[in-house]
């Protein structure tokens, strides 16, 4: 009988692009279960490139608060009647906070596993684990697979990008006159938080050098983000912030090296196979770096300080990155 097995993770970018080893351990040992993930509506765009997921289930999250008791109970409704009818032997919560311990649990799968964040969560789950933080976040979900009776392999953290975004990609190169056969750096300055940005004026004096060394250079982000980099659309740099989540993913795809801040899009990218340099204000042991590449960050000389990174370090750090044998030509 084909096993049916709910995999739970909201948000964000970066954190529902580290569960994608966890997914092919669920693959692995289940080569023929119907995979369903439930994650935010604006994440969904994400599953498209896991290729072991088999069907999406979005929850509009900004409906369930947005105080309109009809789109409330409509949402919530019509989730839990998608949750049951799914039949879950199996629901894997890789979140483990209070919404998704409540999904979690309304499935009414036989089998339930989760990380206990928080004493009292425990209810929840049938097994249940505390996450070990000194471990990288992406090695949490293989973790609680492992700790409930699942075999482990290699590590497989590939995300497949559709071939149509990698079309529009390649078009977008074009309408903004950069050549495929040149290396491009594309820099996202950008993250969730304003501790963790380097100063934007920064990144622009690595863009300068680095156009100046015969680099092609993208500055990406946000819809939001476009005014802040105006003066770098005026310098004649191409601009992407904006773009769809996924078509970033093929900008990113088509570029030598990802450099930018602690952000969703730079695990994106190293998913992708791409090189990428990480800025970021503190790194503990199980801090979320680039998955396996913890020699892609560069770190604040003390907490919380980023500004304190110099341009000449980063672009020093660049030069390094550049020159290991991973595929792509250097400046």
């Amino acid at each position: 009988m084909r096993e049916n097995i709910l995999l739970i993770r909201l948000k964000s970018i970066g954190d529902v692009v580290l569960t994608l080893p966890a997914v092919n351990v669920i693959r692995e040992n289940f080569p023929n279960a119907k995979i369903t993930f439930l994650t935010s509506k604006e994440n969904a765009v994400l599953l498209r490139g896991f290729r072991e997921v088999d069907e999406v289930i979005t929850l509009d999250r900004a409906a369930l608060r947005g105080g309109n008791p009809l789109k409330v109970v409509a949402e919530f409704f019509g989730l839990l009647r998608r949750l049951r009818a799914g039949k879950f032997d199996l629901a894997v919560d890789f979140q483990s906070y209070g919404e998704t311990a409540w999904l979690t649990r309304i499935t009414g799968a036989s089998q339930r596993w989760g990380q206990i964040h928080r004493a009292g969560r425990g209810w929840a789950y049938t097994r249940r684990i505390e996450p070990d933080l000194k471990i990288h976040p992406a090695e949490w979900h293989r973790n609680l697979l492992k700790e409930c009776g699942l075999k482990l392999g290699a590590a497989r953290n590939e995300f497949i990008l559709p071939e149509a975004t990698l079309n529009e990609a390649r078009a977008w190169f074009a309408d903004h006159r950069l050549d495929l056969a040149k290396p491009t750096i594309y820099i996202q300055p950008f993250t969730s938080g304003a501790h963790k940005n380097w100063p934007l004026e920064n990144y622009f004096a690595v863009a300068r050098h680095w156009r100046n060394a015969g680099c092609q250079i993208i500055l990406g982000g946000g819809p939001a983000d476009r005014d802040a980099l105006e003066l770098a659309k005026q310098e004649g740099f191409a601009i992407s912030a904006g773009v769809p989540l996924l078509m970033t993913g093929g900008l990113m795809k088509l570029s030598a090296l990802i450099f930018g801040g602690d952000t969703g899009a730079l695990h994106l990218a190293v998913a992708l196979g791409k090189r990428v340099l990480m800025l970021m204000h503190h790194a503990s042991s199980g801090s979320p770096t680039p998955y396996q590449h913890r020699d892609w960050i560069m770190v604040a000389p003390k907490s919380n300080a980023i500004e304190k990174i110099s341009v000449d370090e980063v672009n020093t750090t660049i030069a390094r990155i550049f020159s290991e044998p991973i595929g792509n030509v250097s400046c």
